[in-house]
Formats: C-alpha cells, structure tokens, sequence
C-alpha cells in the first residue's frame, strides 16, 4: 500500500487501504450524489457515504456509526440504490456484470447490440474517446480482452440477451 493518497481518487484509496486490511470501516465525505459513484465506493469496501453538505452533528454521528459496524447512506441518495436494485441488477446472480455502472451497463448494450463506438458515443451524446474509456472499463471489470467476449459475457450470465438489468 502506497503511503500518499493526496491526489488519488478516495474509491481508489477505500479499495487500497482494504485491501490491506478489510476490517478498516470507510466512510466516503464527498461532493458526488450520482449513483455511480455511489456504487463505486460501495463495491470498493465503504461502509458508509454522506454528502459534504452535510451537517457536522449528522458527519460526527455517521463516523460514529460506521465505526461502531454500521452502514451508512446518505438519504439523499438512498433513493438511487432501491430504484437500481428494484430495477432488477443482478448484484447477487453475477459478481462481474454488478461491477458495472449504469453508464457501462448502457454502453455493454449497445456493444452487444453490434454498435461501434462512434454510434454508441453518438446515441449517448459523449465523445468517441469517452466511449473507448468506458470500453476499456468494461472489458477489465468482465475480465474480457474483447468487444465480442463482452457482449457473450452478457449473453451468457442474463435472462435477457443484451439487457443488463
């Protein structure tokens, strides 16, 4: 484990530091409330994510309370967790395809519907470039080294071909 964090993203350092030592609580401070990011410090090992608005009695008491063993959401982005797991995402049928965020899950279905990553970035309004990060996030969480490895990948472990959720 690398002794500086300063400027590495905190998922990357939750995951780091709990690696070393999973019994280490986490609790995320952050400015993010997309869902992504969420998920991103839940599947890195954070027991806990609060907003930095919040309110310095409310953080005093979530350290207290992911000290203690507890988890911890903010409310204000509870909302995004029940509706993802209501939707359907197969975080317990597929350890590999929950490593993936929404906007890969979009992405992952397009590749598997046969589009190229200047129609995908074209559909989802985001740059060619963009596009082949995501891909590249994709392939390395699915354990894949291609397109078309990934779109069988989807096709094998969901009940509908080409659908994520």
């Amino acid at each position: 484990m690398r002794a500086d964090y300063a400027d590495e993203p905190g998922v990357d350092v939750c995951r780091d530091v709990r690696s070393v030592d999973p019994s280490i609580k986490a609790l995320m401070l952050t400015s993010y409330q997309d869902d992504e990011a969420l998920f991103a410090s839940i599947m890195a090992g954070a027991s806990g994510y609060v907003l930095k608005q919040v309110k310095s009695g409310d953080l005093l008491n979530a350290i207290r309370a992911v000290g203690a063993g507890d988890s911890l959401l903010d409310p204000s982005v509870t909302t995004a967790v029940l509706d993802r797991l209501r939707k359907g995402k197969q975080l317990l049928g597929d350890e590999k395809l929950a490593r993936l965020s929404p906007q890969e899950e979009r992405i992952l279905e397009q590749i598997a519907g046969g589009k190229t990553n200047k129609e995908i970035g074209d559909d989802l309004s985001l740059a060619e470039k963009t596009v082949k990060n995501y891909v590249s996030s994709i392939l390395s969480k699915l354990e894949v080294a291609r397109r078309a490895e990934a779109a069988a990948y989807l096709a094998r472990h969901t009940t509908t071909p080409g659908s994520v959720g």
